[in-house]
């Protein structure tokens, strides 16, 4: 049987968490597990590897990008809370705001962010072509091909801002199709694991 990671998957990468970011991704796994069973936003044959597969990845963004106080973080397509709750458990001081077109999601993001006493998260119902405030970074995980998802949230970035974009597999096409300055930021030079093989961080600016 395959070694399923934990929470200490979270703390090696990221060892210096204090107690409290300790307890939050602690109460993470048993959380999402009793939502999942309830309304399910994570796959259910993937909700035990929840740590690798999707905190830690999650994460990604946060090794190559800081968020500092009063930084406005906007999480696109966020699911089940992916990956707004975890770097707003990392980045206590900037605020993350998550949004999805889909109730029930929503529904379990505001419990997370609750039962997690996520202060500098809120969470919201809406499509992003619908939202009229602008931030400074954009983060999303993989909702559709990037000449789909610059053009529907390029009114909602701020001229000195930019988008982190979490995405696997061969993407010179996909980076082709569009004139954004892109840098594609590699996860396996920051997490050992296979399943990082193919995963990418790109970072948009200049749009």
């Amino acid at each position: 049987m395959d070694f399923i990671p934990g929470p200490e998957i979270v703390f090696r990468y990221f060892p210096d968490l204090t107690l409290s970011q300790k307890d939050q991704f602690l109460a993470l796994g048993d959380l999402y597990a009793y939502w999942n069973q309830r309304i399910n936003v994570i796959s259910r044959k993937d909700i035990h590897n929840i740590y690798q597969n999707h905190v830690l990845h999650s994460l990604g963004i946060a090794k190559i990008q800081g968020f500092r106080a009063k930084d406005k973080v906007l999480d696109v397509g966020t699911g089940g809370g992916f990956p707004g709750i975890p770097l707003a458990i990392v980045f206590p001081h900037a605020h993350f705001h998550l949004i999805d077109s889909i109730g029930k999601k929503i529904r379990v993001v505001k419990e997370m962010i609750h039962q997690l006493g996520l202060t500098n998260a809120s969470c919201e119902q809406i499509r992003v072509e619908q939202l009229k405030s602008r931030y400074k970074f954009i983060v999303s995980r993989a909702v559709t091909r990037l000449n789909r998802f610059i053009p529907c949230v390029k009114t909602n970035i701020l001229s000195e801002g930019q988008i982190l974009y979490l995405k696997g597999g061969d993407l010179r096409e996909e980076i082709r199709e569009v004139s954004a300055k892109i840098e594609v930021l590699q996860l396996p030079d920051f997490f050992q694991e296979s399943f990082f093989e193919t995963k990418k961080v790109l970072r948009i600016k200049g749009l």
